[in-house]
Formats: structure tokens, C-alpha cells, sequence
């Protein structure tokens, strides 16, 4: 399938190296406003949304995990980058691991977010299946229900509404076949192949991918590191947002980053 021009946004200083923050399924871009404007005074900071969401376009499906990744490299080249790091939460953590082990030059520093290998595929096959007979703000509710400790929620009513409204707004197509691609993935073989520093967060409150999955990860990866945030669920740099925007900087740095 052809690359798909993603909607973006570019923040901070042009000549600083550049970091691509990959969304969660049913989110766009703005899931990463908590993190942009510290990390955009020491990088050049490309926030997009995935095809079927937001403001980029959803094409056809069937996706692959490849496609999605074709995107983001689709998405460098037209900003002149032959490397980026790259962060991604869920969906956006399997697309940096399949892009560090597939395209290994163009990837500086990678941070996987409450993501995971090998996902349990009958709830996002169920999901793909209700999101295409009723749309997707049917669930919108229960998936943000899993997105935030109930604490953080109710502590956070306009969150909760602006992130219920990302996921109603998302193309129920676009959506339903981004699913897929998260039911089918199974990335264990490429753990061995990821050479880019690589840093693992996980949520210790994430009933959507639990920290298992992440353990797996990192156990996989040589070198990687492993940290776990708490209280968080599955989109925990909102609830722990100082914290992860914190080890995002302190990896990037390491791994190659600041001017």
C-alpha cells in the first residue's frame, strides 16, 4: 500500500535532531501535548495522527504494521530527516519497534510506551467489528475507561470528554482496520534485531496491555531499560506526565539528542 501524508505538527528549533511521537489507537496527536513543549526546547518535535485519524487520511483497508511504518518514514523524508527518535504509546510503540528493527539506520533512540509484542487479538478483532457496524462512539467511553486510573478520571472530567471525542472522531473504517493491525501483530522475532537505545515504560495500572508485556519487551531487546510508572493505565504520560516527559528527555539526550 502506498505511504498515506499524515497530518503534523512541527515544534522547537529547526537544526535541533528531530523526535516522532506515534499515537495510541483512537488517539491523535494532541495525546502528546503534556510532552511537546519541554521536549521541543531541545528537540525538533514531529507529532502526527495515524492513518484513520484525526486529520490524516484513512484509506481503504486492509493496513499492515509495515504500512503504518511506511508513513513515518514517508513523513521524514518529506521533512528532509534521515534519522529521527522515535516514541510511540500502544499502536505507536509497535510501530517504533517494527521501524528499529526493520529500518535500524533511521531510528537514533526509541521509547516504547505501554505497548506490547504480542497483543490477545479477539478484543481488537471485536472492537474493529463494532467499531464498523456502530461507530466508534459507541465504546469511546470504555476504552478512555481503560486509558486512565479511575482516580485520574474523575479527577479530570474535560480529559475524559476530549479524549472520548478523539475516539468518536476517528474514521470508523480507519479505525476498525487499525485494529486489526494491533490484533495481528506479533513482533517477538524482531525484539533481537533492535540495536537503537531502546527504553520501555510501562503502566502499572494498564488493564489494556499490562506490564507484562512490556517486561517482554525489554527482556528482548539487548540493553533496553524498564520503567515502570504508578499510578497509570494505559495512557499513562497524561496521569505520570511529568515523569515520562522526564525519562523521554533523559533518553533522548543519551541516545544522541540534544543540540
Amino acid at each position: 500500500m502506498t505511504a498515506v501524508p499524515v497530518s503534523y505538527t512541527l515544534a522547537g528549533p529547526p537544526e535541533a535532531p528531530l523526535v516522532v511521537l506515534s499515537n495510541s489507537l483512537g488517539a491523535t496527536r494532541a495525546m502528546w501535548d503534556a510532552q511537546v513543549p519541554a521536549l521541543a526546547e531541545r528537540f525538533r518535535v514531529v507529532t502526527y495522527d495515524g492513518r484513520g485519524h484525526g486529520e490524516s487520511p484513512a484509506p481503504a483497508g486492509p493496513y499492515a504494521l509495515d504500512d503504518l511504518v511506511d508513513d513515518v518514514l514517508a513523513l521524514l523524508d518529506r521533512l528532509g530527516a534521515d534519522r529521527a527518535h522515535v516514541a510511540g504509546v500502544s499502536l505507536g510503540g509497535m510501530v517504533g519497534l517494527r521501524m528499529a528493527a526493520r529500518e535500524p539506520s533511521r531510528v537514533l533512540g526509541l521509547a516504547v510506551l505501554f505497548s506490547s509484542a504480542k497483543t490477545e487479538p479477539q478484543g481488537f478483532l471485536d472492537r474493529a467489528a463494532q467499531s464498523r457496524t456502530e461507530g466508534t462512539a459507541g465504546f469511546a467511553p470504555t476504552v478512555v475507561s481503560r486509558w486512565l486510573t479511575p482516580g485520574f478520571a474523575a479527577e479530570h472530567p474535560d480529559l475524559v470528554a476530549r479524549l472520548e471525542a478523539m475516539i468518536a472522531g476517528a474514521d470508523d473504517e480507519g479505525y476498525a482496520a487499525c485494529c486489526e493491525v494491533v490484533a495481528g501483530i506479533d513482533l517477538r522475532d524482531d525484539l533481537g534485531r533492535i540495536t537503537s537505545p531502546t527504553l520501555v515504560v510501562s503502566g502499572a495500572e494498564d488493564p489494556a496491555l499490562p506490564p507484562p508485556h512490556q517486561e517482554a519487551i525489554a527482556a528482548g531487546i539487548a540493553g533496553a531499560e524498564l520503567l515502570s510508572v504508578s499510578p497509570a493505565a494505559h495512557l499513562g504520560n497524561l496521569e505520570r506526565a511529568l515523569e515520562v516527559t522526564g525519562a523521554l528527555l533523559g533518553h533522548f539526550d543519551a541516545a544522541g539528542g540534544a543540540r
